[in-house]
């Protein structure tokens, strides 16, 4: 059943289009037809949850499963969490509506080592109970986990889930439906069930696990494996396309992955290590996703992902290729961290254009022989190359990424940072060219798990003296900005990161605290201090306080050569919490890749050299897939923007239903993706960042419906007005209807530009009986009254006395509604609506309305502007 949800998405709530699931490309299955009904549930806000890729890989994958449904939540923003208690109305799925208790079964993405407190704020909001073992009782979902951080050390949370899907989930969340739908239809238990998932290679059921003594987990039953697999799947990029938000979110564009995997072996990196082997998508199907993906959902930038994209050989090839077939549509390529030593010509010109990007690399460390520890295989003169490439393209500004705390590392390599920062930007210099700057994000290095480096450990205090270090240098430094991470939350992530099941109270601790995502942003000290209680209330701040002084128990102290603590030989072979997990890669090889790390031996990439016998490859978890890259394509030439001017068009249209609670930039966002979907020859403007001349006359306010909105759209070639408003109609979402379309001489103003009055019809609340006489008595007395002043705040801050009387022309009483609690009454009103800011807004007529009557409070209820009014 579904929840009151025009009650709950009011126009105060912030950004209340997060919570319509209405989107383009969204999937709207039935329910009743449904066996095994699913919920993605991203446990982050909207923005950060629509666009991740792995969440519209999985939605569009299980819906297109036979007799399956898949909807979708996402953490709400703390003002409609703190409505949903206050109505006592349980979290939704955005499409349905339906409370997520009403679900067969929730899908949490857990990839950051803190995140597992939003989990549990959405559990709690949904009125399921947090752990698996309460769920035991009553006819609650299955909860389950998925991503880096479930697949890497799952025992921390192993309370709150009643199983976790490890590593790729395309062909195992397909698998786990099958089952779910086996055992509903043969009514099994909630722990029969799980033991029929328990089976499917990739599921890990806590319930039918223990950790033991030495910290080792073991399996409590024969009927399950010893080890439970990671699992690997191939790239599908045609279910890449998908999900257009109306909002503009942390990645607003086509993302599709070109390979996954990353054999570098980098020591540091665990997904480096956690997505092995290699697998290269063939250049053709990404060539015609984008393209198609492109036209689907019309946006204006696109992305090719992938952990290390520069060793996706096909990259320039396939850049090319889609630049030359969208040439003439403004569309751009961005790309992530790029690694240097791959990085020339042929990527800068697939990068750059009319909107050229920002560019960063990482090169880690600071030295030479720290890079070597880590194995980045990168040399001081690839690195000066990869940066003055792209310095000579174009890029005046640069990010780069560093990191300190890694083993074997001394105070000449921290510095070395700051030296090599000032070399790059010396080597960098031309004259007429401004001088190079620098964005600089400098991270504490935290030990993982499945790494060689997850026996590391490094000491609070000594990460801050290394980054006052870095300050006291870089001061001497211009033209050089940057950011340190906060040692504090790094040390939290290494202590749930590589902590056992112990820490379930502590996480759930920490979130009755108020320990959530947000609260590190909103204020970092609250955030750790309600950490540091839940920890100290759990009785394990000796624990963390071993994390916290580098003295992490797998440790002793012994002085290497170069100062850095060694791990002992008998601590290596210490059972750790996540040896359980079978990722592929042996603990024998990690062992010796530590070695080898001690003694800066570099370990080739065996995508292009030699096996390194980590033990990945073979029958479980396949092989390295490298694909040789096609020709590159001729350069057809940079986007040249059509300025030229052949057609006018003004449209008329409305904003109704659920579109009322879009907003105007979204909206204009949402004209931009319907021209480009529907193919219509817009003109764009000139200069260094071309927009399309598409003009809205006036902006409407948020939640406000309308039936007489106005828009410009300026075309390089005439179109048929039929065809014109068939295409435009065709693509926009049936809440925006098109009402008509006109030819408008070019040398006319444009609608904004002529704007003089607008029709509103508002409806008007007060807290007691009033008759409907007494209604028109107030309106005859505004238009009785020549002045009626009100105080306004401009723009700029200064207060301004302006006449409303003189900016309303008309003024009647539509109907009236009593009853004992309150009388509402609908009023039109026509009122000044000028370009120059001579407005009569609808709130406005409140202000009027109380002039007149005295000390009765008006309430305005909703707002419909009937029609915008241009001078003739």
């Amino acid at each position: 059943m579904a929840v009151a949800f025009e009650n709950l998405i009011t126009p105060d709530i912030l950004k209340p289009a997060r919570y319509l699931g209405n989107e383009r490309l969204a999937v709207h299955k039935q329910w009743d037809t449904a066996v095994i009904r699913w919920v993605l549930t991203y446990p982050e806000v909207y923005e950060v949850g629509a666009s991740n890729l792995g969440h519209i890989i999985l939605y569009n994958i299980l819906n297109a499963q036979p007799r399956q449904l898949c909807d979708r939540a996402y953490l709400p923003g703390t003002d409609l969490a703190a409505k949903l208690r206050a109505t006592n109305t349980p979290l939704f799925a955005v499409e349905s509506k339906r409370s997520l208790g009403e679900f067969d079964i929730l899908g949490f993405s857990l990839s950051y080592e803190l995140g597992a407190t939003n989990i549990l704020e959405m559990l709690d909001l949904a009125g399921i109970p947090l752990t698996w073992q309460e769920r035991l009782q009553g006819n609650y979902p299955l909860i389950f986990a998925g991503g880096q951080t479930a697949t890497s050390n799952p025992e921390p949370y192993a309370d709150f889930f009643d199983f976790f899907a490890l590593g790729d989930g395309e062909e195992l969340l397909s698998e786990i439906g099958l089952i779910l739908e086996e055992g509903k239809t043969a009514g099994l238990s909630r722990e029969d069930l799980l033991l029929d998932l328990a089976q499917i290679p990739g599921v890990y059921v806590p319930m039918f696990y223990q950790m033991t003594a030495s910290g080792a987990v073991e399996a409590l039953c024969p009927n399950v494996p010893k080890r439970v697999l990671r699992r690997v799947a191939t790239p599908i990029p045609a279910y890449s396309i998908g999900l257009v938000p109306y909002v503009e979110t942390v990645h607003d564009r086509l993302t599709i992955e070109i390979r996954r995997g990353c054999t570098r072996g980098c020591r540091f990196c665990q997904p480096g290590m956690l997505t092995r082997p290699a697998r290269d998508v063939e250049p053709e199907k990404v060539v015609d996703a984008i393209e198609q993906g492109m036209r689907a959902t019309g946006y204006n930038e696109f992305s090719l992902l992938s952990l290390s994209c520069s060793d996706y050989l096909s990259l320039p090839s396939v850049g090319m290729e889609i630049k030359n077939r969208l040439k003439n549509e403004n569309i751009s390529l961005s790309l992530p961290s790029q690694r240097v030593d791959r990085f020339d010509e042929n990527i800068a010109n697939i990068l750059g254009g009319t909107r050229q990007g920002s560019i960063t690399f990482a090169p880690e460390a600071g030295t030479q022989r720290m890079r070597d520890i880590v194995n980045k295989g990168l040399t001081n003169e690839e690195l000066l190359r990869g940066v003055k490439t792209a310095w000579e393209q174009g890029w005046d500004k640069i990010k780069l990424y560093f990191m300190i705390g890694l083993p074997g590392e001394t105070d000449a390599d921290v510095l070395g940072i700051a030296e090599t920062v000032s070399w790059l930007q010396r080597e960098c210099r031309a004259k007429g060219r401004r001088p190079l700057n620098f964005n600089i994000t400098i991270s504490n290095f935290t030990p993982k798990p499945h790494t060689p480096f997850q026996w590391h450990s490094v000491a609070t205090a000594e990460f801050k003296r290394k980054q006052n270090l870095l300050r006291q240098t870089f001061r001497r430094i211009r033209g050089v900005k940057v950011n340190f991470t906060d040692v504090r939350i790094s040390a939290m992530e290494d202590f749930i990161g590589r902590g056992d099941r112990s820490l379930g109270k502590v996480l759930r601790r920490a979130w009755e605290l108020g320990a959530g995502m947000d609260s590190w942003y909103e204020g970092l000290d609250k955030a750790f201090t309600a950490w540091e209680n839940a920890i100290a209330e759990a009785g394990l701040d000796w624990k963390y306080r071993q994390v916290e002084n580098g003295e992490w128990n797998l440790f002793h102290v012994g002085e290497g050569d170069e100062g850095e603590v060694l791990p002992s030989p008998k601590s290596l072979d210490t059972p750790l919490p996540w040896d359980h997990i079978d990722t592929g890669i042996d603990k024998k090889w990690l062992q010796e890749d530590l070695q080898r790390a001690l003694e800066a031996a570099i370990v080739p990439d065996c995508s292009f050299e030699g096996c390194s016998h980590c033990g990945v490859c073979g029958t479980d978890f396949g092989h390295n897939i490298v694909i040789e890259p096609p020709p590159i394509p001729q350069f057809a030439g940079e986007f040249v923007p059509n300025t030229n001017k052949t057609q006018r068009l003004r449209v008329w249209f409305g904003k109704q239903g659920d579109m009322a609670l879009l907003s105007h930039l979204d909206l204009m966002r949402l004209f931009d993706r319907v021209v480009r979907r529907a193919s219509l020859p817009v003109a764009y403007t000139g200069g260094f960042h071309p927009n399309p001349r598409i003009a809205v006359a006036s902006a409407l306010a948020l939640g406000a419906t309308s039936s007489g909105e106005i828009v410009d759209f300026e075309l390089t070639q005439p179109v048929e007005i039929d065809t014109f408003l068939q295409k435009l109609a065709g693509e926009l979402p049936p809440d925006i209807p098109v009402y008509r379309v006109e030819q408008i001489d070019l040398k006319s103003p444009a609608a904004n530009q002529i704007l003089d009055k607008a029709e509103y019809v508002i409806k008007v609340a007060v807290s007691r009986e009033v008759t409907s006489v007494q209604w028109q008595n107030w309106i005859e007395a505004i238009q009785a009254r020549d002045e009626i002043f009100y105080e306004q705040i401009t723009k700029s801050g200064k207060s301004q006395i302006v006449n409303l009387r003189s900016r309303l022309f008309d003024l009647e009483l539509v109907s009236t509604y009593n009853s004992e609690a309150e009388s509402t009454a609908v009023l039109c009103y026509v009122g000044s609506c000028r370009l120059d800011g001579v407005l009569l807004r609808p709130e406005q007529i409140l202000s009027m309305l109380e002039a007149v009557a005295g000390k009765e409070e008006f309430h305005l209820l909703h707002i419909h502007r009937n029609q915008l009014i241009l001078a003739v």
